[in-house]
């Protein structure tokens, strides 16, 4: 057998064991060449895995060496190759010098287990590997030979793949005799017999046993067999699933500040109901989502508790509570800007967050108080408040803004509750009341008081929501309103969908497309408030145009806003380097000043961006021109910002 093979373990893959068969085999490892009664051979607990590095050790003794890796046996598009050096740490680390001769030894006694699980991954169970030291079988080399004499020290590893072996017969049973479909968890007759597939079927297995409500459930048995004279690998695995168990009661380690029961409560997993993994998961991203955790996990006990029940375990790491921040921003033509905040995450202890916000813009544009833009806003969250998957939030806040399209002066307030329906879908719904002075291309210093119930569904199955590279997101807006002093009521409806799609397994090339569109019923268009109406125009809607100006004007050239928006973008997310990337992209929109799209035309924008990725979200820098400019559009435009622009 292999040397030590019986001492070897993996941390990334388990236990993988092959059984002998009366024959002879020779199997060279590590510079040892080993006869065996074997046809086929065994290898119980064998290491598949160790850590990539080894720990760090001071050199007090360094001894620089020289390595060579020659695979014998065709090889023709070098993927073996390839995956025994990235395999090797005498490869990876050939630049960096060792602690002397017992270093190099030792890690050339490493690259043994990994070179024979790069091996078995590529179903290779006949393999020989031999190092050489100067020239010198490892294998013959006392732990503490001196080899500082031919510094560098030159490195043969010698790998003689032998053939990759296939799939035999595939049995799958439990204790009692139950059998199991094998093509179903990978291992079919015939296909490459790879060890990772093995170990994969049974994380495979026992996960649907444990979501089957078997919390104890674990591979009792494994009998792997390698026929060398057929090149064929015999897989026979026993299952013990365990009793089925429910949900015992929840215990939370790690609280210092937020509430223990709390934290129980939040990961809605009620005692008595049958055991499944993915409430756990479920339970974890929850609880990561209240923002007062540096770390969570939450998982099943090893074993039940007296009356068969399975206790949850919750152990959490607090993160700094109190945060703050400011910045400042400067354009040419807009002047200077502040902005500043406070937040508190566990306000009474129970994950409340406060964010008290301020900000105050073209500051040396204007010497008019008027003409500044400045809000502040003072908002409240409450999880919980109608159980584990439901969030209360509240908002108060101070505005003044000068766009084109209007001059606004607001006090607004708003309430609502988010229920989480599914880990993708939610719902929300709430009451904003907003007392305004506007001034635009229908009115002067018109008051307005406006009550709306906004109904909001969103789906969204991003993996990123800054960065993504897969999924959707669709969001759909009901918004009754009502406007006291004019007696106005409408309903605003918007729809806005996203999807991605990465091109290639690294995830370097992104296509990324969105939908928008809206429609207010009700009103006519003077009588809906200026900052209820829809726009179109800048960076997060069609690029190449000034923010707000695609749409209707007045007879000064000023946009009015609109009834109805039609909005549509695509891009193509190109990772040039593993921080830096590039993105050429189509905007297309209209605004009309009618509900039913009528009576406008599109205006479309195209250019290019630059992304640097941050471990916050990429920073966008977008440079995009108008391709059917008007008379009052601009020549291009560039925005900035962080995130992708949908």
């Amino acid at each position: 057998m292999m040397k030590d093979a019986r001492d070897m373990t993996s941390r990334a893959r388990g236990l993988f064991w092959l059984r002998s068969l009366p024959a002879v085999l020779c199997i060279g490892l590590a510079g040892i060449v080993v006869s065996a009664p074997a046809g086929a051979f065994e290898i119980f607990g064998l290491k598949l895995f160790e850590e990539d590095e080894p720990a760090a050790i001071e050199i007090v003794d360094p001894l620089a060496y020289t390595v060579t890796l020659e695979v014998e046996g065709a090889d023709p598009d070098g993927a073996l190759r390839e995956q025994l050096v990235a395999a090797s740490q005498l490869m990876r680390g050939a630049e960096d010098p060792v602690p002397g001769s017992i270093g190099l030894i030792q890690r050339a006694n490493g690259d043994f287990e990994q070179l024979v699980a790069a091996l078995y991954e590529n179903a290779r169970y006949a393999g020989e590997v031999r190092i050489l030291l100067n020239g010198r079988p490892l294998a013959d080399l006392p732990p503490d030979a001196d080899l500082s004499g031919a510094e560098p020290v030159p490195v043969r590893i010698l790998v003689a793949p032998g053939k990759q072996f296939r799939f035999g017969d595939i049995v799958i049973r439990d204790a009692d005799g139950q059998a199991y479909a094998a093509r179903e968890q990978g291992l079919v007759t015939g296909e490459i017999a790879r060890s990772t597939v093995i170990l994969d079927a049974e994380t495979a297995l026992v996960r649907e046993l444990e979501k089957a409500g078997h919390p104890l459930a674990q591979v009792s048995g494994r009998d792997v067999v390698a026929d060398h004279a057929r090149g064929v690998l015999d897989v026979a695995l026993l299952l013990d699933a365990g009793p089925v168990a429910p949900f015992g009661s929840t215990s939370v380690e790690g609280a210092e500040s937020v509430d223990s029961a709390f934290i129980a409560r939040m990961t809605g997993i009620p005692e008595g109901e049958r055991y499944d993994p993915e409430d756990l998961a479920a339970a974890e991203k929850r609880l990561r989502a209240l923002e007062v955790f540096s770390s969570v996990t939450v998982r099943g006990a090893d074993s039940l508790s007296a009356d068969g029940a399975v206790p949850v375990q919750v152990t959490v790491s607090e993160r700094k509570h109190r945060y703050l921040g400011a910045g400042a921003t400067y354009s040419s033509t807009d002047g200077g800007g502040l902005e500043a905040y406070w937040g508190h995450r566990n306000l009474f202890g129970h994950a409340e967050k406060l964010r008290i916000e301020g900000s105050v813009s073209r500051l040396g544009a204007t010497s008019e108080t008027k003409d500044l833009t400045y809000r502040g806003a003072v908002l409240f969250e409450k999880p919980g408040v109608l159980g584990p998957a439901s969030k209360f939030t509240s908002r108060l806040e101070v505005e003044q803004e000068n766009p084109d399209a209007f001059r606004r002066f607001s006090v607004e307030g708003a309430v609502g509750i988010t229920y989480e329906l599914t880990e993708t879908q939610t719902v929300s719904a709430g009451i904003d009341v907003e007392y305004a002075e506007l001034t635009d291309s229908f009115n002067v210093d018109l008051e307005t008081i406006t009550v709306a119930l906004p109904l909001e569904y969103v789906r969204d199955t991003r993996d990123n929501e800054l960065n993504p590279t897969t999924g959707t997101r669709l969001a759909l807006l009901v918004e009754p309103a009502h406007e006291i002093n004019a007696g106005a009521t409408f309903v605003k409806l918007r729809a806005e969908a996203s999807a991605y799609r990465a091109l290639d397994a690294e995830k370097r090339f992104v296509a990324a497309g969105r939908l928008a569109a809206g429609s207010i019923y009700g009103a006519d268009l003077a009588q809906i408030p200026a900052n209820r109406r829809f726009y179109a125009g800048g960076g997060g809607s069609v690029r190449g145009y000034g923010y707000q100006d695609i749409g209707p004007v007045n007879a000064l050239g000023n946009p009015t806003g609109g009834r109805s928006l039609l909005e549509a973008s695509a891009e193509l997310r190109i990772g040039i380097t593993e921080t830096i990337g590039l993105v050429p992209f189509v905007d297309v929109g209209l605004v009309s000043a009618n509900e039913d799209f009528s009576g406008s035309e599109f205006k479309a924008g195209a250019g290019l961006g630059l992304r640097y990725r941050t471990p916050f979200g990429p920073l966008r820098i977008d440079v995009a021109v108008p391709l059917n400019k008007g008379p009052l559009d601009p020549d291009y435009g560039i925005y900035a910002g962080i995130g992708q622009a949908f």
